[in-house]
């Protein structure tokens, strides 16, 4: 989802911006803070430049980063500054939900479980595993319509989850 979300903002830049005052920002890396649980709150650990990283490194960072979380042993620089966060409920069950935006960021993306859901394939009822996102975002920075096209392209990236490999 990650790298996802770091490709969705890199074909929408538009989205890829934050709102600090009177001025907006716009940035060329996708810095992905990611929400995690720590004993003493929530956290946005950041996965720097994620559209540029492979998976692997991305899971490896993630990992890292969330123990060093939960051991409340992030350095400042490890969660401030990210571009775009994601919240992720998925492994408590949650089907959807809509995150709060962690200012100054402009956007965020909430990703709930997968789970089993009829579907239509090649025009037949079939049963398919089926995620819901939903994007929160500050309209002062992003339009509505970017941020619909930021929705599709993340999307598209997750039902063609091969074009994230290369």
């Amino acid at each position: 989802m990650i790298k996802a979300l770091a490709r969705a903002l890199a074909r929408v830049p538009k989205c890829n911006v934050s709102f600090q005052g009177d001025e907006l920002f716009e940035y060329s890396r996708q810095d992905i803070s990611v929400a995690v649980a720590a004993p003493s709150g929530l956290i946005t650990p950041i996965i720097r430049d994620a559209g540029r990283k492979g998976l692997a490194q991305i899971s490896t960072e993630m990992k890292e980063l969330a123990g060093k979380a939960k051991d409340g042993k992030l350095q400042p620089h490890e969660f401030q500054g990210g571009t775009a966060s994601l919240s992720n409920l998925g492994m408590f069950g949650t089907k959807q939900f809509d995150a709060v935006i962690n200012p100054p960021q402009a956007m965020i993306l909430a990703v709930g479980a997968g789970e089993q859901r009829p579907w239509v394939i090649d025009g037949a009822l079939g049963v398919a595993t089926v995620m819901s996102a939903t994007g929160s975002f500050d309209h002062r920075a992003i339009d509505g319509a970017d941020g619909a096209q930021l929705m599709e392209a993340f999307k598209q990236l997750c039902e063609n989850p091969m074009g994230l490999v290369v």
